[in-house]
């Protein structure tokens, strides 16, 4: 029986891949590292009550196999490009470096499609780093998910973001070959992609786009 730990529980893919988590039985206990209490009771869950600011003090409890990652932001809601990469590259890099130090055998973590550290775009140029930096780690087992658009009903209201979905939904049907990496996904089965992924790990380092993680579903 295995330990996991998510780090983004409360965010869209990490709610869903937190009940994925405590449904596996592969897992004896599934921690979650959060800013406040989720109001959720489970036998399997336990909660760390932190951020990146306090983790390294709490380094002894960050003990797991598998470690789950979907930190991130949103311009909006950051639009300070340092707390940006804060967020989506620091948080995500030092939860990994401690996990690994404690044992952890497996990472998984959520980017994006075309993330990429030559890029000269900000966002995909971030995404890229924190793979790069990852990887870095040596994990025995790194498995980085890529989704491009991601489907479904958020807890935020995102007007925008629904007038991209709408879009998506047309146009889905257009992404095929090399292009099927840029088909919208349902957060959902990015989570439960993510979850499977966990039951058979054979590669060194894996990437995830739409194909692969429908393959998983």
């Amino acid at each position: 029986m295995k330990k996991a730990i998510l780090f983004g529980s409360s965010g869209f893919v990490g709610s869903y891949l937190l009940d994925e988590l405590l449904n596996n039985n592969d897992y004896e206990q599934v921690i979650v590292v959060v800013r406040k209490n989720l109001i959720i009771n489970h036998p399997k869950l336990k909660t760390l009550i932190g951020d990146y600011n306090s983790l390294p003090e709490m380094k002894d409890a960050v003990i797991a196999d598998d470690v789950f990652i979907t930190l991130g932001t949103t311009k909006k809601n950051t639009p300070d490009q340092v707390e940006y990469y804060h967020v989506d590259h620091d948080y995500p890099v030092l939860a990994s470096k401690i996990a690994r130090e404690n044992g952890a055998k497996s990472v998984f973590l959520l980017t994006a499609v075309g993330a990429n550290v030559n890029s000269g775009i900000f966002y995909v140029k971030t995404k890229g780093e924190t793979e790069r930096d990852i990887i870095s780690l040596d994990f025995e087992h790194t498995h980085i998910f890529r989704p491009s658009m991601l489907m479904g009903s958020r807890k935020e209201n995102r007007p925008m973001e629904k007038v991209f979905i709408n879009i998506w939904s047309v146009i889905n049907p257009l992404f095929i070959g090399k292009l099927s990496k840029n088909k919208g996904i349902n957060g959902k089965d990015v989570a439960r992609a993510m979850n499977n992924s966990a039951k058979n790990q054979t590669e060194k380092v894996k990437i995830y786009h739409w194909r692969e993680m429908n393959d998983l579903l």
